[in-house]
């Protein structure tokens, strides 16, 4: 290995052997994603479970464009996740700083199901997924990344999506920038539901929501 040239204090790029760095080559290839230390490391985690720490309570308070909202009902919100499992990955949020399904007022309780029932709707007017995982991870035991705040996942699949990247890299490539797809799902969510204003009560909607527009 050649020394290393340049300025004094200074150092240039080199090539070197792998034969003469530690380890056993194997038949595995690395995708490197130093990137994710951000999150591994807790930088956006909240420091304790209180409102003034909680990011889905801080998130209502700023621009709609800023924080991934793609929609703001009465009691609840549905917001683009910001290290999604899949493109299109949803949560919905109630506003209330509360943890526990069992404390949802009943208001609270269906508005989330109706936005969660919505929101299906728009991800298969956007994207025509093949199927959705949806579900809450209470508490951190369960998986829960913040357990303080409550919060809904609509999570799009399809046919191929566990390939070696997650399963054996854990590892997801997402090909669209998160605030694209924000706008997307604002957009559809306004053309099918229309501009709801923030503080009015949501109305069950029954009509089956059909992709290619016919009749059942």
């Amino acid at each position: 290995m050649s020394e290393p040239t340049g300025p004094v204090g200074e150092t240039e790029p080199q090539v070197v052997d792998p034969l003469d760095q530690p380890g056993v080559p194997d038949a595995l290839q690395r995708l490197w994603t130093p990137y994710r230390m951000v999150y591994i490391g807790g930088a956006d985690k909240p420091k304790d479970a209180s409102e003034a720490e909680c990011p889905f309570c801080r998130a209502p308070k700023r621009p709609d464009e800023e924080s991934l909202i793609v929609h703001r009902g009465a009691l609840a919100y549905v917001i683009c996740n910001l290290y999604p499992y899949n493109p299109g990955h949803l949560l919905v949020c109630t506003y209330r700083h509360v943890s526990d399904y069992v404390d949802l007022t009943t208001a609270e309780t269906a508005e989330v199901a109706e936005l969660t029932r919505r929101a299906i709707r728009v991800i298969q007017h956007v994207s025509a997924p093949a199927g959705f995982n949806l579900g809450m991870n209470q508490g951190t035991v369960a998986g829960a990344g913040i357990a303080a705040h409550l919060h809904q996942h609509i999570v799009p699949r399809w046919q191929g999506d566990s390939n070696f990247l997650p399963v054996v890299g854990r590892t997801k490539a997402v090909p669209q920038f998160l605030a694209d797809t924000r706008g997307l799902f604002a957009d559809a969510w306004v053309d099918l539901y229309g501009a709801v204003p923030d503080d009015s009560p949501l109305d069950a909607d029954p009509t089956p929501f059909r992709p290619d527009g016919e009749d059942a």
